[in-house]
C-alpha cells in the first residue's frame, strides 16, 4: 500500500484526498474518536477496527497520530482538509463542547 488516502502538511494537518476510503482518526486511548469521510467529520461510533487490514475491508483507513509514520504524537490541536472543500479545527481541548469540530475554512470554489 504506497498510495495512502491521505497527505501530511506541516506538523498538525492532515489532507483527506481520495473519496473511496473514510479515515478513522485515533489520538491516543482517550480521545475521542473521529470519521472523515466526503461530507465532513464526526465522532467515530463504531467498532474501530483491530487493524489496517480490518480497516481496508470497510473502505477505510486507521490513522493512528502518535505513529511514527503519522506524527509521532497525540495532538491537542488538528487541522483536517477533506475532499468537500472545507477545513475542519478539531480542538481536543474542548471535547464534548460545540467548539471541538469547527469549520476554519472554507473553499471559495
Amino acid at each position: 500500500m504506497s498510495d495512502k488516502p491521505f497527505l501530511l502538511s506541516g506538523r498538525n494537518t492532515i489532507i483527506h484526498k481520495q473519496k473511496k476510503y473514510d479515515l478513522i482518526i485515533i489520538n491516543g486511548d482517550v480521545e475521542p474518536v473521529l470519521m472523515v469521510n466526503h461530507r465532513g467529520i464526526k465522532e467515530f461510533t463504531g467498532e474501530v477496527p483491530a487493524n489496517k487490514r480490518d480497516a481496508r475491508m470497510m473502505d477505510s483507513e486507521l490513522v493512528d497520530l502518535s505513529s511514527s509514520d503519522i506524527f509521532g504524537e497525540e495532538k491537542i490541536l488538528l487541522f483536517i482538509q477533506t475532499i468537500n472543500g472545507k477545513e475542519y479545527k478539531i480542538d481536543y481541548s474542548k471535547v464534548g463542547t460545540d467548539a471541538f469540530i469547527t469549520v476554519h475554512q472554507e473553499s471559495m470554489l
